[in-house]
C-alpha cells in the first residue's frame, strides 16, 4: 500500500483541476443557518489513471480498495498543524466534515467539505477563513498517503474563497471577486492551469444557492434562477473566470 498510494494519489492529484468537476453549495434555512458543501467529483480523472496503469497493478489488493468514510477535519489534523491555528480555526475546523469515497474499479473518487454556519456573521467568517484549514494534509491522512512533492494540491480548490470579498447578512449574499488577490490565485497555479489548456480541457465550476424564501435580486446575468425564484445556479469554467473574474460575482438580495 506504502509504494501504491502515493503514485495513485500523485496521479489523481496532478490531473484534478482538468478532471475534475467541482460543485459549490449553499442551503440557507428558515432559521438563518446555512450549510456549505464543496463536492469535488474525480471520476474522469480516475478514468484516465484506469488506462495509465497495468493490469498486474489493477488486480492488487490496493487497487481493488473501497473506502466510503467521512470525518471532522480536526480529527485528522496534525499536531503541527493545529499549534498554528486560533481557537476559532480549531472551532471551524471541528465543525468541518471531510467525506471521501473511493472505488477505482468503478472509476470513483468523490471529496465532499461539508460545513453549517449557524448564522450570517459566520457564514461569513467561515468563507473568509476556510483556506486556513489544510485540505491536501486532511485528504492525505484519510488515504494514508505521503503525498510527493510537486503533486497538485488540493487546497487550492477551496482557497480560492481568498480572492473573494464578501457581504453577507440575514438579506443578502454578496460576493465579489477582488483582481488583486484573484491574479496572486493565477500565479500560483499557472502551471495547472495551462497544462489543462494545453490539453483542451474546460475545468466546470457550479455553484447552487437555495433559499427559504424567494430571492427579490440578482446581478448575474449568466445566474439562473428557478422558477419560484427559490434557487439560484451560476455554471462556468474557469477558463471564461480568467478572461473575465467579475462572471464568478454574485451579489443575491433575498
Amino acid at each position: 500500500m506504502k509504494k501504491l498510494y502515493p503514485f495513485v494519489i500523485f496521479v489523481l492529484l496532478t490531473c484534478l483541476t482538468s478532471c475534475v468537476d467541482i460543485v459549490e453549495q449553499y442551503d440557507f434555512k428558515a432559521d438563518g443557518s446555512c450549510t456549505v458543501v464543496y463536492d469535488f467529483n474525480m471520476g474522469r480523472a480516475v478514468s484516465v489513471f484506469k488506462n495509465l496503469v497495468s493490469d498486474s497493478l489493477k488486480q492488487t489488493q490496493q487497487f481493488n480498495m473501497v473506502m466510503d468514510t467521512s470525518l471532522s477535519f480536526l480529527a485528522v489534523m496534525p499536531d503541527s498543524v493545529k499549534n498554528k491555528l486560533t481557537a476559532a480555526d480549531l472551532a471551524m475546523a471541528s465543525g468541518t466534515d471531510l467525506s471521501v469515497k473511493m472505488d477505482l474499479n468503478k472509476s470513483l473518487m468523490k471529496m465532499s467539505v461539508t460545513h453549517t454556519a449557524p448564522t450570517a456573521e459566520k457564514l461569513q467568517s467561515y468563507l473568509e477563513n476556510l483556506s486556513k484549514i489544510s485540505l491536501d494534509r486532511e485528504f492525505d491522512a484519510v488515504v494514508k498517503n505521503s503525498r510527493p512533492a510537486g503533486s497538485f494540491d488540493a487546497q487550492q480548490l477551496v482557497a480560492g474563497q481568498d480572492y473573494y470579498d464578501f457581504e453577507i447578512t440575514p438579506n443578502k449574499f454578496y460576493r465579489v471577486v477582488n483582481k488583486s488577490k484573484f491574479n496572486t490565485f493565477l500565479k500560483k497555479t499557472q502551471s495547472t492551469l495551462a497544462m489543462a489548456k494545453a490539453m483542451l480541457i474546460d475545468m466546470p465550476y457550479k455553484v447552487v444557492l437555495n433559499f427559504a424564501k424567494p430571492v427579490k435580486k440578482v446581478n448575474n446575468a449568466k445566474a439562473v434562477v428557478s422558477a419560484d425564484r427559490r434557487r439560484v445556479t451560476l455554471i462556468t469554467t474557469m477558463d471564461e473566470a480568467i478572461k473575465d473574474p467579475s462572471i464568478m460575482n454574485l451579489k443575491i438580495d433575498f
